[in-house]
């Protein structure tokens, strides 16, 4: 009798932030959400598979990233949850070169979309992968850290960790 291949796996992972969680499909990595972060999906049917190899690699990733050994992620993305302009807006955090910064507004005229600033930062506020699809990058016109999905704090901390500060 063949086992059956489950297609929705998780990890939990603990980081100098926070407890945060990690999610697969078999199309690629689906998400990853600290502990209290705001639009996180239900996940009661995923089932718990720390030896999942891309769960494992993604674990190991986020870790070297907050050893300040990575700044950037080699990951295959699910990115099905979003819309198309979601999934536009997710694609486009990847270019916000680690240790810098850009507004909504950058982003949404990088986009081709530069009336859509508000549209934008709510595709950032949906991001389903916080650190791997960098929206911690994104600050207010006036460079002011405005909202962030895992805490205003953590997003502060991020940002410390990629100019060089130690985070915990």
């Amino acid at each position: 009798m063949k086992a059956t291949v489950t297609l929705r796996r998780m990890h939990r992972i603990q980081t100098p932030l926070g407890g945060l969680t990690l999610a697969a499909t078999d199309q690629g990595l689906f998400g990853a959400w600290f502990d209290q972060q705001s639009h996180r999906p239900g996940m009661e049917d995923w089932v718990m598979a720390p030896d999942d190899p891309l769960l494992q690699r993604a674990a190991h990733q986020v870790g070297e990233y907050f050893a300040g050994a990575r700044k950037a992620f080699d990951l295959p993305l699910d990115l099905s949850r979003g819309t198309l302009f979601q999934q536009q807006v997710w694609r486009s955090l990847v270019q916000v070169p680690y240790g810098t910064t850009t507004s909504y507004a950058l982003l949404a005229a990088q986009l081709g979309r530069p009336r859509a600033v508000r549209a934008v930062g709510a595709a950032i506020g949906r991001n389903p992968m916080c650190v791997i699809l960098p929206c911690h990058r994104v600050l207010g016109a006036d460079g002011s850290l405005t909202g962030y999905a895992g805490g205003l704090d953590r997003k502060r901390k991020l940002l410390a960790l990629e100019s060089g500060a130690p985070v915990g």
